[in-house]
């Protein structure tokens, strides 16, 4: 293998994912700063990464997608499933479901009551609001004129506004805006979008300044390790085409490859459980077992319902004439089902009403089908997907080998607390309440999945949730933040990691919890405030 000579940098971003590319922008607009971003997949030149709908080519295409698995799971009666990771610039923004989300208000003070500084809601929301382009402007919860484009979708469905009225009839009342801090209630879902195009963090904030002298990207490469020297990050080294680089840092090294690629990396670099990485024979550079523990995710449960009666996208996509109806009315205008999120409704509640506050989010599609990469049902129908916002559940990455050749050893453990279980079949209660309500009648609605077999019993219904139950793809938390004097946490409130001066990481891994809603949008905001603490610090010293 071939070796360059190493070229320095004052600060090195691993990952050009969503948390990569704020980053990139941020630290890089100071010409005085010479940036690299390295990135394992490719560049967006696909099509697919940019008509919204294209998430369902890219969602396990080795093209866009890392197509990592989960162990087996006891949680899930013994299955395993497929965990999609973006595999090029805009990492999972650019094949995700673009649902614009920040949680609850009640998520982000939680952080602060934790002892972390700086991280409550009246913290983080003006950091929101600094990157937000909304479509209804500046306001009290909003922002305009920032890279991170929202809008509201671009086609409706009766039958998702039936569905709405049913959600109101069984007690979960319609409001404008999930984003304000309690999205408790139904509406429709913002989206990353513009006019009529997927808008990832690549196209917002790491395209528009890829001309700066000072911004060097590497695509097709991969980290292969931290280098540390005196208990400092002192760089990288990365292989591209064969050949070894070593790039060296005189700032910073900040890891944004994601709540799998950042705890892999140190692992192999020889930062994490001592026991475990002197098993693959590596080196220890830093004893912190927090390094992949700590593993979060949101666990949907698909339920599907026949109807009749009303159009759903199922009759459509096997129609040519539907088809051929989409492509132009796509083409004309940048409208319709080609436009479309993979969910368009959300809905917010209570799985009982002692809870605190709403934790059951819905992602209602006008669409079915077996599972992503398979055609939609030729039969008409919806799905009412349900996950628990707020998991008991914790789970682990582990290393397969010493050298990275394989994918880690993903363990989400879902369902392994009997709390999760219980949300789990009172979910499944809320949804066929939901269906069962008046406005919903006209349509017969038949429950296909779990399946009108499946009794009311707790047993039973959280039994058919491990049968159902599959990733809505939210990991966080495998290198939480946390206090000093917590042997669990790998980072600080500042997102510097224990022990390792030079070196932070600034994505979803660091969450201590995980956000009441789709992660992407705080993992953005992640990021935004980890570049200017960086910037702060560089000027302090």
């Amino acid at each position: 293998m071939m070796t360059t000579a190493a070229d320095t940098y004052d600060y090195i971003v691993v990952g050009a994912g969503s948390a990569g590319c704020v980053l990139a922008n941020r630290l890089s607009a100071d010409p005085k700063n010479r940036v690299l971003v390295l990135e394992a997949g490719g560049r967006d030149n696909w099509i697919w990464f940019h008509i919204p709908v294209g998430y369902l080519f890219a969602i396990g295409n080795p093209r866009a997608d890392w197509c990592f698995r989960t162990e087996a799971e006891a949680g899930l009666n013994g299955r395993a499933l497929n965990y999609p990771r973006g595999k090029t610039i805009g990492g999972s923004s650019a094949i995700n479901a673009m649902i614009y989300m920040r949680g609850q208000a009640a998520d982000y003070d939680h952080w602060r009551q934790l002892g972390l500084s700086g991280w409550g809601w009246e913290d983080v929301l003006p950091v929101f609001k600094s990157h937000e382009d909304h479509y209804l402007g500046a306001g009290e919860f909003h922002g305009a004129g920032g890279e991170w484009r929202v809008e509201f979708p671009r086609l409706t469905w009766k039958l998702l506004d039936e569905v709405r009225e049913a959600a109101r009839q069984a007690g979960i009342a319609p409001i404008p805006d999930f984003n304000t801090g309690d999205n408790e209630g139904s509406s429709y879902f913002q989206v990353n979008q513009k006019r009529g195009f997927r808008w990832s963090a690549a196209r917002g904030f790491l395209k528009p300044v890829l001309s700066r002298p000072n911004l060097r990207l590497e695509t097709s490469c991969h980290t292969e390790r931290l280098l540390v020297e005196d208990g400092r990050a002192a760089g990288v080294v990365y292989r591209r085409d064969g050949v070894s680089h070593t790039a060296r840092a005189r700032g910073e090294v900040i890891l944004a490859a994601g709540a799998i690629g950042s705890p892999h990396l140190m692992k192999l670099s020889g930062i994490g459980p001592g026991e475990e990485l002197a098993r693959h024979g590596i080196a220890v550079a830093l004893d912190r077992p927090g390094v992949g523990a700590n593993l979060q995710d949101h666990l949907q449960l698909r339920m599907i319902y026949r109807v009749s009666g009303v159009p759903t996208l199922n009759e459509q996509y096997h129609s040519l004439f539907g088809r051929a109806k989409m492509g132009l009315e796509y083409a004309l205008f940048q409208r319709g089902p080609l436009t479309m999120a993979p969910s368009q409704l959300g809905m917010f509640t209570r799985s009982r009403p002692d809870k605190e506050r709403a934790d059951l989010e819905f992602h209602v599609q006008p669409l079915s089908l077996g599972k992503f990469g398979e055609p939609l049902h030729r039969f008409p129908a919806f799905t009412m997907s349900v996950c628990n916002l707020r998991p008991t559940s914790r789970g682990r990455l582990t290393l397969a080998d010493g050298v990275g050749a394989r994918a880690p050893l993903i363990q989400p453990n879902y369902l392994s607390t009997e709390e999760d279980r219980r949300v789990a079949a009172d979910s499944i209660r809320v949804a066929r309440r939901v269906v069962a309500q008046p406005a919903l009648a006209p349509y017969a609605p038949d429950e296909m999945l779990p399946g009108p077999d499946i009794d009311d019993s707790e047993e039973a219904l959280a039994r058919a949730a491990g049968d159902i139950g599959t990733t809505i793809f939210h990991p966080v938390g495998t290198a939480k933040m946390g206090l000093a004097s917590d042997p669990m946490a790998v980072v600080d409130e500042r997102l510097r990691v224990f022990g390792i001066e030079g070196l932070r990481v600034a994505d979803a891994s660091i969450m201590p919890t995980i956000t009441s809603g789709n992660t992407n949008s705080p993992t953005i905001m992640i990021a935004e405030k980890a570049a200017a603490m960086i910037l702060a610090d560089a000027r302090g010293r």
